[in-house]
């Protein structure tokens, strides 16, 4: 599913104005070390995976189920990567604007088999470190920093 339900509603009389939302992504690595990835629909990127919290759903719990909509991959989340409020709005492909506030996990991949699972990805698959494709800078940076072992870092403040 791409846009909650919950979301529909609320654009239904709010239109395509600024909607300001919580997300949560998941860097999820496997037992080699690898990342998974995928390959998003909206604008043929490769990406780490992430979607948005149904109302009343604990973030960890929906990184988990966003991963395993999207990649039919189960994880288990293992710590807090980062807190961020993403610095500019995204204007979807059919004028809805959002602006996220993002906390991303750092997961470990306990079973399944990546496989598009959904219609947000056009592909998803596992890469090593040192062969990731070409990625926006804020999925490059949650991956470099769910691979380093570092305290969860909080924009503005770093580590503490």
């Amino acid at each position: 599913m791409s846009t909650p339900d919950f979301i529909r509603e609320i654009r239904a009389s709010a239109g395509h104005q600024l909607l300001y939302l919580p997300g949560v992504s998941a860097v999820v690595f496997d037992d080699e070390g690898r990342v998974l990835l995928g390959r998003r629909a909206d604008n043929g990127r490769w990406s780490i995976i992430g979607g948005i919290p149904e109302p009343g759903e604990q973030p960890a719990a929906a990184a988990l189920r966003e991963v395993h909509e999207e990649t039919a991959v189960r994880c288990v989340a293992e710590r807090v990567v980062l807190v961020q409020a993403m610095e500019r709005p995204v204007t979807y492909p059919n004028g809805d604007v959002c602006q996220f506030m993002d906390i991303c996990f750092r997961c470990r991949a306990t079973g399944g088999e990546a496989k598009v699972n959904d219609d947000e990805s056009l592909e998803v698959g596992w890469f090593g470190m040192d062969v990731l494709p070409p990625m926006e800078e804020f999925a490059v940076t949650r991956i470099k920093q769910a691979s380093a072992d570092a305290p969860t870092w909080f924009e503005g403040i770093g580590r503490r």
